[in-house]
Order: structure tokens, then sequence, then C-alpha cells
């Protein structure tokens, strides 16, 4: 890698633009974009991005298929908790787990996949770059 002075010159003043507006009382995070630049995100162009709670998932529409599988996990096992009880023996506890598991995750992801989208949909309009992964420490 080598040293560019433009670079860095823009991402000082990307840096020093940033504070200036967290000092106004602006909510911002100040990422690196998908090109290796800093840029101000303003709060609402972020939902959910790679280096924030640990996400591996990198887009609202796979974010949209994690939901989607932890919905089925709820749905087969509240069908197969309920099953349990019409059969006659003895319920299925254990499948409690699984639907609490899969209703919690499903809900949580879907939310996320929500926020995703429309934070993209704002970095559109704005003509703001994608943010890229990881964290800059401030």
């Amino acid at each position: 890698m080598t040293f560019d002075r433009d670079r860095e010159r823009r991402n000082d003043d990307v840096y020093a633009e940033h504070k200036a507006a967290l000092a106004r009382g602006e909510k911002r995070v100040l990422r690196r974009t998908d090109a290796g630049e800093l840029h101000s995100y303003p709060g609402d162009e972020i939902g959910f991005s790679p280096g924030r709670g640990q996400v591996q998932v990198r887009s609202w529409w796979g974010m949209g298929i994690v939901s989607a599988f932890l919905g089925l996990l709820f749905l087969g096992s509240s069908v197969m908790f309920l099953a349990s009880f019409g059969l006659g023996g003895d319920p299925e506890w254990g499948a409690l787990f699984a639907i609490l598991l899969g209703g919690f995750g499903a809900w949580y992801t879907f939310g996320m996949a929500r926020d995703e989208y429309r934070a993209k949909r704002l970095r559109k309009e704005r003509q703001a770059p994608e943010p890229g992964a990881g964290h800059v420490s401030q």
C-alpha cells in the first residue's frame, strides 16, 4: 500500500467535518467506504453493517433470507408443539426453545433488514457511497 497524500488530506477534511457535526449535536457515524475513503454518514444512512453486532450478512435481502429461515423455524416448531397436543401424547416442551429462538430471531433480523433497506434507499437518493466493512476508531 502506498501513501496517497491527496487521499489523506480528504480523509482529514472528512474527519474534521465529522467532529464539527458531532459538536453541533448531529448523530453521525464515521466509516470507510468500499473504496477505502472516510465518509461521515448520518445515522439514518447506516442501517446495519459488518462490524456492528458481529453481522456477517452485508445486504438487506441477505438479512431477509436469514429472517425467512428463522420464521420457518418458528412456524415448524409451533406446528410440532401444537401437534403433540393433538396426538394425545406428552407435549414437546423442547420445541418451546425453538419457538422462542425462531420468533425472536425472525423479528430481530426482519427489523435489521428493514433498517438496511431504508438506509440503502437514502444513500441512493443522497448519492452517498456504500459503507465498507470495519469500524473507524475515533
